[in-house]
């Protein structure tokens, strides 16, 4: 029996192993990985900003006052002088050709035929009457024509008689505002095919021509397409309009276009107006209602309000205007269709009835048949 006993290991397994004592030998070791070596942190700069430099201001220089200033003297505007236009006078001349060749005709007649005791005064007055002059008119023309006892003869005495009954106008007058910063406003109004609306654009290309900016009203929204020809004469004339829909109330579009000619700085505001008759009242009534819509909307202003008369209507005319002015106050006359009636001594019986001035005459359907009113052309164009 042996003396020593066997030792019990185990091996990975878990199985004892018997080990003999002269068998014992030492374990391997366990092989560990090897760590990296340790890596000495480096140390962080410390930091240390940059010197301010010191603030140095700037020498400020000592104040040296300049000369003094000018008072602001600005240059006076021109007067607006219109355009020489050669053939105004022949355009007028043109415009009056019927009635030079109809009771004008036969006044030249009577008056540079007549014997040596002078005319008979008597058809003097019906060849006056004859072209719409008016009777009682036509008495006191004879009357004071006889007595200048004119040295120049009868057509001359007659001549500065006709001419005596136009009311002085500049030709070269223009709508000015009342108030600094206020539009000019022209208020159109007249009998329905009268022209109005033809007017308007032929005046809107006038006042551009003189550099001046224009903006139209459509206020006549009762008569069917009434808004498509302002709209229309509007593009030829190269101008705005301001419109509503047709049956709108036309005292709240003219409110509109000058609240629109405030915020653009528009200089010539023109309203159409609905073509009333003038026994019609409350037509009349709604004409004067936008003449204060004008006066609320622009306190203090002073609208023109031109009466568009068709020469062709003759004494109708007369009645017309009086209608008119007794309802808004008529500022001027714009005579049309003069190329077209053989009596146009009309012009003499509203001016001497109203006192109103002819502002302009309408003698062609073009831009430029709408010519300034000459009291002194006008009549040398139909005698000479």
């Amino acid at each position: 029996m042996s003396l020593f006993r066997r030792r019990r290991t185990a091996d990975p397994a878990g199985a004892p192993v018997v080990v003999a004592p002269g068998d014992e030998r030492p374990a391997p070791a366990t092989q560990l990985p090897e760590l990296p070596p340790e890596v000495e942190p480096e140390e962080e700069p410390v930091y240390e900003p940059f010197p301010e430099p010191g603030y140095e201001p700037e020498e400020e220089p000592l104040y040296q006052p300049g000369p003094p200033v000018p008072e602001y003297q600005p240059f006076p505007e021109p007067a607006y002088e219109p355009p020489h236009d050669p053939l105004a006078s022949e355009a007028l001349a043109s415009g009056l050709e019927k009635s030079r060749g109809g009771f004008i005709s036969r006044l030249r007649d009577l008056l540079r035929g007549a014997p040596a005791g002078g005319p008979s005064w008597d058809e003097v007055e019906e060849t006056l009457i004859a072209g719409d002059v008016g009777a009682l008119l036509a008495a006191r023309i004879v009357e004071r024509a006889r007595a200048r006892h004119d040295p120049a003869g009868p057509e001359a005495a007659v001549r500065a008689e006709l001419e005596r009954l136009l009311v002085p106008t500049d030709p070269g007058w223009s709508p000015v505002p009342a108030l600094a910063g206020q539009p000019a406003v022209v208020l159109v109004v007249g009998v329905n095919g009268t022209g109005k609306t033809t007017t308007i654009g032929k005046l809107a290309h006038r006042y551009r021509l003189e550099g001046r900016s224009v903006l139209l009203a459509a206020a006549d929204t009762f008569r069917a397409a009434a808004i498509e020809q302002l709209e229309i004469w509007a593009r030829r004339a190269g101008v705005g309009v301001v419109a509503h829909a047709a049956g709108a109330d036309p005292g709240a579009v003219v409110y509109d276009a000058l609240d629109a000619a405030v915020a653009r700085g528009i200089e010539v505001v023109i309203a159409d107006t609905a073509g009333r008759l003038h026994t019609k009242v409350s037509l009349m009534d709604e004409l004067a209602k936008i003449r204060r819509v004008i006066e609320r909307r622009l306190p203090g202003s002073r609208p023109e309000v031109l009466f568009v008369l068709d020469a062709t209507t003759g004494q109708n005319g007369l009645a017309q205007a009086r209608a008119f002015h007794a309802a808004v106050g008529l500022t001027g006359l714009v005579l049309t269709k003069l190329d077209s009636t053989a009596r146009g001594g009309i012009v003499f019986a509203i001016e001497d009835a109203l006192g109103l001035p002819v502002r302009y005459v309408g003698v062609g359907e073009r831009l430029d048949d709408l010519l300034p009113f000459d009291p002194s052309a006008f009549v040398a164009a139909l005698f000479d």
